[in-house]
């Protein structure tokens, strides 16, 4: 699934071929995403110029003079840049076409993703409800730790709470836990306002180096260029159960928490 890093990626990928460019039409071939597409979302994006490409947690908000387009990609979901005369393929389910040649294209093999339309000024159900983001000075430690306080929840579920904080999804919260040495199974409000503050900061790191790669290479995901991240190459726990740990040699351990792999390491994690 695609989570902050990879939208993040697409965000920058599409960004250049987007801003200050005219949409020209809407091209939806599969209407029967995880909320139908708007029956209108055509006639609201054609013909407009798109002054911005944003983020929010894992969402894409295209910005347009009378609204935004509010887009998710779902599970398996990719936003491409390609020429126009690309033929479209088997889950090639909408294309944003571009004056000047281009198209971004919106492949989903699982139609798990979803395209809304937010009028000027409307808060969308979806984002309403969204804790910080996680590159943002508003998120540290001392939120976490405030947050967390009698929290009897996993302290792998609880970073992983959208309203908590927005983003940090199953990947990087098992790297983050271990690089900060804290045991994903503890429970949240048994951990230290020290620890929480480490718990921060390496969030923060390993979601800028994820960024910097350019995502995770794992089953669909690319980015907005159609090449794969390489963040999988520095992965230390994620995927690697009952391989050695790098740094102190122990097999890792895997548990599900939430309904997740967790992965682990019971000597560094504590």
């Amino acid at each position: 699934m695609p989570e902050l890093p990879e939208v993040e990626t697409t965000r920058r990928g599409v960004e250049p071929f987007s801003t200050g460019h005219c949409s020209e039409r809407l091209v939806v071939r599969e209407p029967r995403l995880r909320w139908p597409v708007p029956a209108d979302l055509q006639r609201q994006v054609a013909g407009q110029v798109i002054s911005a490409v944003e983020r929010r947690a894992k969402y894409l908000l295209f910005r347009l003079p009378t609204g935004t387009l509010l887009v998710h990609l779902g599970m398996s979901g990719s936003l491409r840049v390609l020429q126009d005369q690309v033929t479209p393929g088997r889950h090639d389910h909408i294309d944003i076409v571009l004056q000047g040649g281009h198209i971004l294209r919106y492949n989903d093999p699982r139609r798990f993703g979803s395209f809304h339309w937010l009028r000027p000024d409307e808060q969308h159900p979806l984002l309403s409800h969204l804790g910080p983001e996680p590159l943002s000075e508003d998120f540290n430690g001392e939120l976490l730790y405030r947050r967390s306080r009698g929290r009897k929840a996993a302290v792998k579920n609880f970073i992983m709470d959208g309203k908590v904080v927005v983003g940090v999804g199953n990947i990087y919260a098992n790297e983050a836990l271990f690089q900060a040495g804290i045991d994903p199974r503890r429970a949240a409000g048994r951990v230290s306002q020290e620890r929480y503050a480490r718990l921060a900061k390496n969030i923060k790191q390993v979601l800028t180096s994820a960024i910097e790669q350019g995502g995770t290479t794992l089953r669909d995901f690319v980015g907005g260029d159609g090449k794969p991240g390489y963040f999988a190459q520095q992965l230390y726990v994620y995927g690697r159960a009952g391989e050695a740990c790098k740094r102190c040699g122990q097999p890792l351990r895997e548990c599900r928490l939430g309904q997740r792999a967790s992965v682990y390491c019971v000597a560094c994690q504590r």
